[in-house]
């Protein structure tokens, strides 16, 4: 067998037409702003993207840009003044964040209305208790990626390889709201490859390149890769050795052109959500 790729790029695409359909037909034009503190390099170029992708799709998207010595009262002032803004919509504060500053503090500071990164505690209990909410970007992006292959959720067994809060938490919470038999594993979790063997639906979200063995997946599994690791020369990977797992897998997302197009135009689809939610 050798496993379908995923076109990420592909379902992103029709989902950021989708949302500029939509916006086109507001009287008013939905805001974004990000919050960019220090000059990472990495940051910056997702940020640059997030812009094109906003602007193309008719949202007003702005970047305000910190210093990296930015004291965290001026960072939280900011975002005081951006949840008083009514033409801003979505709030999104790019991490990671310089080490004076405390990150939950921050996201626990944006309007919950307008916390279209879907981190702050308010949105994630709604997502947790199953509640109309907005959801993080990546999970989301995943859910729409597993649509696109057709796989049924409803008994399947499904295995999220990670725990963090942006990404393995909300995709079980998620999972299991499509009715899917979730199990999260970790890295204490014991004879981790055999507990990937029983999945159906595999998502690896670790951050450790090449983790996820062909030897990992069951026959027939879909596999979401949701890591990209750059290796010393250079190379950008997943969390899966995806020839290996694609041997094995019905589908597979590649990596890059997987989940990571997903997320910025999930990030999309949230603004205009929370745009409608304010402003009817």
């Amino acid at each position: 067998m050798t496993g379908v790729l995923i076109d990420g790029k592909q379902v992103a695409a029709a989902l950021r037409a989708e949302v500029a359909a939509k916006v086109a037909t507001l009287p008013y034009q939905p805001g974004l702003a990000v919050v960019l503190v220090g000059d990472d390099p990495a940051s910056a170029v997702y940020v640059r993207s997030k812009d094109r992708a906003a602007a193309a799709a008719g949202i007003a998207a702005r970047t305000i840009r910190l210093p990296a010595a930015t004291a965290q009262a001026e960072l939280l002032a900011t975002i005081a003044a951006l949840n008083a803004d009514p033409t801003v919509d979505g709030i999104l504060v790019q991490l990671p964040l310089p080490p004076q500053i405390d990150a939950r503090a921050v996201i626990e500071a944006i309007d919950p209305a307008k916390d279209v990164d879907g981190f702050h505690p308010v949105n994630v209990g709604h997502l947790h208790e199953g509640r109309p909410t907005l959801v993080p970007c990546t999970p989301l992006g995943v859910m729409k990626l597993l649509a696109s292959t057709g796989v049924a959720l409803r008994g399947a067994r499904a295995l999220v390889l990670g725990r963090s809060g942006i990404v393995g938490k909300p995709m079980a919470a998620l999972l299991t709201q499509a009715d899917a038999t979730v199990t999260v594993a970790h890295s204490r979790t014991r004879d981790l490859a055999a507990e990937c063997r029983r999945a159906e639906v595999l998502v690896a979200a670790v951050g450790r390149p090449e983790m996820v063995r062909g030897d990992w997946v069951a026959e027939g599994a879909v596999v979401i890769d949701v890591g990209i690791n750059r290796l010393p020369d250079g190379r950008l990977v997943g969390d899966c050795a995806t020839a290996e797992c694609a041997g094995r897998a019905a589908a597979i997302t590649p990596v890059p052109g997987g989940v990571g197009p997903m997320t910025i135009a999930c990030l999309l689809e949230n603004t205009l959500t929370a745009a409608q939610a304010r402003r009817g």
